[in-house]
């Protein structure tokens, strides 16, 4: 993934679904995500929905959950543990 293409701000598609947002944070959380009619799937903060989105293919959010999964970024988390 380049920073070009992150910061790529077209027009914005509708979502083919609502945004949903995860449960742990007990309903505090702000990343909503969104499958696209094209297959892309949006991420925004739902609390700053003006900052824009960033859009994933399925196989660059694939590798995000995988490495989730295992571990990769959990040093970029505040887990209160």
């Amino acid at each position: 993934m380049t920073a070009e293409r992150c910061a790529t701000r077209a027009a914005e598609p509708r979502p083919s679904t609502p945004g949903r947002t995860g449960n742990g944070d007990a309903g505090s959380n702000c990343v909503e995500v969104a499958p696209l009619h094209d297959g892309r799937i949006a991420v925004r903060n739902s609390k700053h929905p003006e900052a824009g989105v960033v859009f994933f293919t399925l196989a660059e959010m694939d590798a995000w959950i995988k490495g989730c999964e295992v571990g990769e970024f959990d040093d970029l988390a505040d887990t209160g543990r």
